[in-house]
């Protein structure tokens, strides 16, 4: 455990006037609160909060921030109370500690209406004193470092909340080196197989060609000193969870990636920022598409830098940001250089945001979400995206996430303006409103009276902005159309269980589900944001778990199984009764019961070992064997409903509902059902295919629609 010396002297390198009396008085005051409580590796708990405090100094950080840092789990965990804090250390740090152990009881990770509702309370919490988020970083940073310690399951968890919440907050503030390391640590946890082979990749590859980013580096170097100008050059080799995310996106193997090494050129002014600029492509091909400039354009957080890709050395793609030391301090420290210390006095750094204004702007456009999903995912999708810059006819500048399409400029100008488009003219020319938004193009809307919103912008648009609005409209418009079918699919759930879809159980869901009435649920029911399953499930949980408990029974009616062997049908083509099948056995007495046709045998060839030659039983089966089946339908009222009435008439029951697809003219509907056999599938599909407004039926099974 790090000594109050040691992190006195690490505050004292950047604020020679730190009040040391203070620093010593949190660090023994938490010291003698956590005496005697010990962490998952052992070490003494207290380690945890100076570990914090050091990380928090590494930022060059105000000295109420490193105290909150030391005190951050006092009033959580031990006996001190927010009357202590404030009578020893005075109110601000008192409120920040508070803020800090609000923000730790918040179940980021909990359902998604929960989490919608904690992360709101999180930027309330923010928008009072962003400090308290700087310590809950930290502490999130420092816990990942040592998450090894923690149980298997608890680790996915935190990882999983890390890589969902924390790292992409990390980024937004713009403390970009923060969010790299939590999302590489999460990595290691979720996915540590393909964390270890881009390792191992990188190993191989620096055998191969040696210090590749050294070479480079020199050669930039070179041609700075050649152009006589003054500049700092740093090469990395990008972290295996960017690289991995790439694969991802480009849907290529490592070998096939160009782009996996980053380099930095920092300068003593802007002037010189561009000059670096034209040197790099005078002596290498820039990628086109590749350019951004974030000095003419700063992102909300303060972030300036440009950015370029060229083909380098041995025509590797090298990514290039160039920007002066004053932007660098900022890109680094994000919204947390308002508070950075350099000796002994704040710095004034002329690019550094306003928290204030930075929080402002953050909440500005979730104010409008009628819904905590809505917000959800206003969050997500502001804090993962990058921006680009478009004009409108009169030169003003829209900031937008990458990928935006004119839908999204629409409502980003106003509500109105998104509602009334019906078409869009990009640097003078019309384009589909699903076009892709590029830096520095005019966007020019087109609208019309009497236009509304389509239900196909929900798909063409990006921002959670243009999102909720065009939901909002839509379920203004369809409500009443809605309610009907989700009362007729309320009906088909519940009589499914052998309950009644009465007024009186309508409004208990509702305010169970944080609804506020029986409207409002079935509104949500049909128009597919809630599922029959879920209604169920609420209202009678002990008939979900009395299915679930049928579940790894010894099978009944399958015969080829040895004694205390035990059968499940597979997810990946989930046969049934009537059809061939064969079993392959499981480690334990598990045996996973397959379609002759599935294609998920293929991986088994090598294994026959493990087949066992398995058949159904002679005779009439109960209708429990689950089937999915796809159907394609008009978009007219009543249909749904006499699709799940054509279900019940054929003696087969309903267990889910899906919407895939939901556009003017018809809807894709996934439907899982359950039914004696093969046969029984096959009466039901022919009853629903001899409907006139069912285009298309199709069976499907559980790994079709995972894909």
């Amino acid at each position: 455990m790090k000594s109050v010396e040691t992190l006195i002297d690490q505050i004292k390198a950047y604020n020679p006037k730190t009040d040391q009396k203070l620093i010593r008085d949190a660090y023994d005051f938490a010291k003698k609160m956590h005496a005697g409580q010990f962490r998952h590796s052992g070490e003494p708990y207290f380690s945890h909060p100076v570990e914090v405090a050091l990380i928090l100094a590494q930022q060059n950080l105000d000295d109420a921030t490193i105290v909150t840092a030391l005190l951050h789990d006092t009033i959580e965990d031990t006996e001190s109370t927010y009357k202590q804090l404030t009578g020893r250390f005075g109110d601000e740090i008192a409120q920040l500690v508070d803020g800090v152990t609000k923000l730790t009881n918040l179940e980021l990770s909990s359902s998604e209406t929960k989490q919608a509702e904690n992360f709101r309370k999180l930027l309330l919490a923010m928008s009072k004193d962003i400090r308290v988020i700087l310590v809950k970083l930290a502490d999130r940073l420092h816990n990942m470092r040592t998450i090894k310690h923690m149980r298997p399951e608890k680790q996915t968890q935190k990882a999983r909340e890390t890589m969902d919440i924390f790292a992409p907050l990390a980024g937004r503030m713009g403390m970009q080196w923060m969010r790299d390391e939590l999302e590489d640590l999460a990595f290691r946890v979720l996915k540590p197989d393909a964390r270890s082979s881009i390792v191992r990749r990188f190993l191989t590859l620096r055998n191969q060609t040696g210090d590749v980013v050294t070479k480079i580096a020199q050669d930039i170097r070179a041609e700075l000193e050649k152009a006589s100008i003054e500049a700092e050059v740093f090469g990395r080799e990008k972290k295996p969870y960017s690289i991995w995310r790439k694969m991802q996106e480009k849907n290529e193997g490592f070998s096939r990636l160009s782009d996996i090494y980053g380099f930095r050129i920092l300068t003593e002014n802007e002037e010189a920022c561009y000059k670096v600029l034209g040197v790099i492509h005078r002596r290498w091909r820039a990628v086109p598409g590749r350019f951004k400039d974030y000095i003419s354009q700063p992102k909300l957080n303060g972030y300036r830098s440009i950015h370029t890709t060229v083909s380098g050395r041995d025509g590797r793609r090298v990514e290039v940001q160039i920007r002066t030391h004053e932007m660098n301090d900022v890109a680094e420290a994000g919204v947390a250089a308002h508070w950075s210390y350099k000796d002994g006095q704040r710095v004034e750094n002329p690019f550094t945001v306003d928290p204030v204004k930075w929080l402002s702007d953050l909440t500005e456009a979730y104010n409008n979400a009628d819904n905590y999903g809505d917000f959800l995912e206003h969050v997500k999708l502001d804090m993962f995206a990058d921006q680009v810059f478009c004009f409108t006819p009169k030169g003003a500048v829209i900031a937008l996430p990458r990928g935006a399409t004119p839908i999204d400029f629409a409502y980003a100008i106003h509500t109105r303006i998104g509602a009334a488009c019906v078409g869009a003219k990009v640097d003078g020319r019309r384009v589909p409103l699903w076009t892709r938004l590029r830096n520095g193009q005019s966007v020019e809307i087109t609208t019309a009276e009497g236009q509304r919103p389509q239900s196909t912008w929900v798909d063409i648009a990006v921002t959670g902005r243009a999102k909720s609005a065009i939901r909002r409209a839509l379920r203004d418009e369809h409500k009443e159309g809605f309610i009907r079918l989700g009362r007729e699919l309320a009906r088909v759930a519940l009589e499914h269980v052998g309950k009644k879809a009465t007024e009186t159980a309508l409004r208990t869901a509702a305010k169970n589900l944080g609804l506020s009435g029986s409207h409002e649920l079935l509104e949500q029911l049909g128009s597919a944001e809630l599922t029959g399953s879920r209604l169920v499930e609420v209202l009678y949980p002990e008939l979900i778990r009395d299915a679930e408990g049928e579940v790894n029974q010894p099978a009944g009616r399958i015969v080829g199984l040895e004694a205390e062997q035990f059968a499940e049908p597979g997810n990946c083509c989930q046969p049934l009764p009537g059809e061939r099948i064969v079993g392959i056995a499981t480690r334990g007495k598990g045996v996973i019961v397959h379609r002759i046709d599935c294609e998920r045998l293929a991986a088994y060839e090598d294994q026959t070992d493990r087949w066992i030659d398995l058949h159904w039983t002679e005779g009439r089966n109960a209708a429990t064997h689950a089937a999915g089946i796809e159907v394609t339908m008009a978009n007219d009222t009543g249909v749904l409903g006499r699709i799940c009435t054509l279900i019940g008439e054929q003696k087969a029951n309903i267990a889910d509902l899906n919407f895939t697809a939901r556009k003017p003219d018809f809807y894709r509907v996934e439907i899982d059902i359950e039914v004696r056999d093969v046969e029984h599938l096959h009466h039901v599909m022919t009853a629903i295919e001899a409907d006139s407004d069912v285009a298309q039926i199709l069976r499907i099974n559980a790994r079709h629609k995972a894909e």
